[in-house]
């Protein structure tokens, strides 16, 4: 079994500029996210210009917070090299982070332009899951994001030791959420039920997964992926109770 840390992580050169497979993978997975999300707005009634111009504010605003997020939850070393805070390249990224920069920007944009925001919600959070899918995958060729030491058979092999691929279990997860997410679209009962579906299956199986890592951001003794995690498991709940028992209502007025 070949050791993840002698992977290359370079996928080509550009003009003396490696490129690593890290950044093709996320870019791939965002491409992606951005057509599936365009196929999703011509049937619910969405301008197309208006999911690329919102992709335009929050892919970057959520590539930012991912990276402030980060940097955040090291600053006793990012304090001493304030000039690594922007080195994207040099690695450190939450998905927590770019979920609350994106949310956040996707909520601004909607307000001003006056669209209905969980509508927009659910219409391009349906490719979240896929891009977070394909993006896992860059964790491998780092030989990173992994878990401790396991004796089962799929275990990956990092500095001699077999450990847990906590990458491909949430990659997996992903992808399910993806699948489940793509198929269910059609059936849903109110405007934002996507997104808070895909809030509690995510973060149902991000706690259980970050339990199994040895690479948590931390907060003390809380590793603040679980921590948040099961805010968006409750808050994930009550929204659904909530916007559920209000379209009841107003259906029920009509």
């Amino acid at each position: 079994m070949q050791e993840v840390k002698n992977m290359d992580r370079v996928a080509f050169n550009i003009f003396g500029i490696d490129v690593m497979w890290y950044g093709v993978l996320m870019a791939t997975g965002m491409i992606l996210g951005t057509i599936i999300a365009l196929r999703e707005s011509k049937r619910v009634g969405i301008k197309e210009d208006d999911v690329l111009d919102l992709a335009i504010v929050a892919i970057p605003t959520g590539l930012l917070c991912a990276r402030l997020y980060y940097v955040i939850f090291n600053w006793e070393y990012y304090s001493q090299y304030p000039s690594q805070i922007l080195n994207f390249r040099g690695g450190g990224m939450a998905i927590h982070g770019a979920l609350i920069g994106g949310v956040l920007a996707g909520y601004i944009f909607t307000k001003i332009r006056k669209i209905n925001f969980l509508k927009m919600a659910d219409t391009v959070i349906i490719g979240m899951p896929l891009a977070q899918s394909i993006g896992r995958w860059g964790n491998f060729i780092n030989g990173e994001a992994h878990g401790g030491p396991t004796t089962l058979p799929w275990g990956i092999m990092v500095d001699g030791v077999k450990v847990h691929p906590t990458f491909l279990y949430e990659s997996i997860w992903d992808l399910g959420i993806f699948i489940f997410l793509w198929l269910f679209r059609k059936k849903k009962k109110y405007e934002g039920q996507i997104i808070v579906y895909y809030i509690i299956l995510y973060s149902t199986g991000r706690f259980f997964i970050e339990g199994l890592r040895t690479d948590s951001l931390m907060l003390g003794p809380i590793r603040m992926a679980q921590a948040i995690s099961l805010i968006g498991v409750i808050g994930g709940i009550i929204c659904h109770i909530y916007l559920s028992k209000k379209a009841k209502k107003e259906n029920t007025e009509e």
